[in-house]
C-alpha cells in the first residue's frame, strides 16, 4: 500500500466512521413507517449514503485496493469458520428472549422486517467496510515491521470497535456499558479474525449481519433494557468467541482442510 494510498484510506475510513456513529446526514431526515423506529429509515439511508461517498473517493482517487469483496473464498470461509459464529448468535438470542420475556408487544411486518433485518444487514456491510476492510488494514500497513503485524491489527481494530460502541449506550448504567464493550469486542476479535483468515470481506459481514439479528427480541418490547442474565451471558459467549480466535491468531501451525 503506497503512502498515498493511506493517507487516502485514513481519511476516508475517518469519514465513514464519523457518519456512522453521529448518524449524520442522515439523521435530518424524519421517515416514518409503520411502527418502525424514526430513527431507523434515515440511518438506512446513511448506509446509502456513506457507500456513496466510498465508492466515489475509492473511483476518484483510483485506489485499485482489494478489501476482499468477492467470491472467492466466500463458501469456504463459511464453512470453515461460521459455526463459532451462528452459536454465538443463538446464545445472544436465548440472553435477549430470557431478559425480555414476557414479551409486552406485537410488532408490525414492517417493525420485523426492516428495524429487526434490513437494518442490521446495512450495519454488516458498513460496520464491516470501514473497521475491518479500512482500519484494520490500514493498522496492519502501519505495523508493516512487525512480525505479528496481523494480530496487532485484529486487537488494536477489536477494542476500537468496542470502544466505537460507547456513543450508542450513552445514560445506561456504568455496569451495562461495561458488559457491552466487553461483548462487543469479543465479537470484533470474531470479526478481524475470520476477515483475514479468508481474505474475504463478506465472510465477517454475513457473520456480523446474523448475530445483529440476533436481536431481533427487542422488536417485541417496548422496554429496551439488558438484565444481569442476559449480559452475563453474553460476556460469557464473546469472552470465550475472543479466546477461540486468539487461538486462531497466535497458533501458527497450517490448518487442516
Amino acid at each position: 500500500m503506497s503512502k498515498k494510498t493511506k493517507v487516502i484510506l485514513t481519511i476516508l475510513c475517518l469519514a465513514i466512521a464519523f457518519m456512522d456513529i453521529s448518524g449524520l446526514p442522515g439523521v435530518l431526515l424524519k421517515v416514518n413507517i409503520a411502527d418502525v423506529d424514526e430513527y431507523i429509515i434515515p440511518l438506512m439511508i446513511n448506509f446509502i449514503i456513506i457507500g456513496i461517498v466510498a465508492i466515489v473517493v475509492l473511483k476518484l482517487f483510483k485506489v485499485t485496493y482489494n478489501f476482499g469483496f468477492s467470491v472467492n473464498g466466500l463458501s469456504e470461509g463459511l464453512k470453515r469458520y461460521a459455526k463459532p459464529g451462528i452459536a454465538a448468535g443463538v446464545l445472544s438470542f436465548a440472553a435477549f428472549f430470557i431478559g425480555l420475556f414476557p414479551f409486552d408487544y406485537k410488532p408490525t411486518i414492517w417493525k420485523i422486517l426492516i428495524e429487526g433485518i434490513l437494518y442490521y444487514v446495512g450495519v454488516g456491510i458498513v460496520e464491516e467496510f470501514y473497521v475491518r476492510g479500512l482500519f484494520l488494514n490500514i493498522v496492519e500497513e502501519f505495523a508493516d515491521r512487525k512480525n505479528n503485524k496481523t494480530e496487532i491489527a485484529v486487537i488494536v481494530s477489536a477494542v476500537i470497535f468496542g470502544l466505537g460502541h460507547i456513543p450508542g449506550m450513552l445514560g445506561m448504567g456504568i455496569g451495562v456499558i461495561l458488559f457491552k464493550v466487553i461483548s462487543t469486542i469479543g465479537m470484533g476479535f470474531y470479526f478481524g479474525t475470520i476477515y483475514k483468515k479468508t481474505g474475504n470481506l463478506w465472510v465477517p459481514v454475513i457473520m456480523h449481519s446474523f448475530i445483529d439479528i440476533c436481536a431481533l427480541p427487542y422488536c417485541f418490547t417496548q422496554n429496551m433494557r439488558y438484565e444481569t442474565i442476559s449480559l452475563i451471558i453474553l460476556v460469557i459467549t464473546y469472552a470465550a468467541l475472543a479466546v477461540y480466535c486468539c487461538n486462531l491468531l497466535f497458533n501458527k501451525k497450517p490448518e487442516q482442510k
